[in-house]
């Protein structure tokens, strides 16, 4: 992936969260892009190193690698949904939009604004980068 554009989807979600809740938010997020980007379209998934676990199980069923994102690179990223809670919890107006801004690496910008699955659990943001 080095220094070619890149999708990546960046996730946030709840502990009782499920790899349904995930595919659920990848998919409201990608109807969400002005070019309807597809999930076979996506380079790259990324989430909170804590968050690593469940993501990876999706990461798999598509055939995507997954990027850690570490606290540091949350608080960094400039996001423009601002949950009260997300910024209480881990320093970001969003975890989704953070990890997708982070994974997606240099000159990122986000497709899509952070998706809600419908069960609430999960959330994703795609954005698109040059990843270094």
């Amino acid at each position: 992936m080095a220094g070619n554009a890149v999708i990546v989807a960046g996730f946030g979600y709840r502990a009782a969260a499920e790899a349904e809740s995930l595919r659920d938010a990848l998919e409201a997020a990608c109807a969400q892009t002005a070019s309807g980007v597809q999930p076979a379209a996506i380079n790259a998934l990324a989430a909170p190193t804590d968050k690593i676990p469940l993501v990876s199980k999706l990461g798999q069923a598509l055939g995507v690698p997954v990027i850690a994102v570490d606290a540091q690179q949350l608080t960094a990223m400039p996001t423009q949904t601002l949950s009260e809670k997300s910024i209480q919890n881990r320093g970001t107006g969003s975890v989704a939009e953070a990890s997708a801004l982070a994974g997606a690496g240099n000159n990122a910008s986000l497709l899509c604004l952070r998706t809600v699955s419908q069960d609430r659990m999960a959330t994703c943001a795609l954005a698109k980068g040059t990843h270094s």
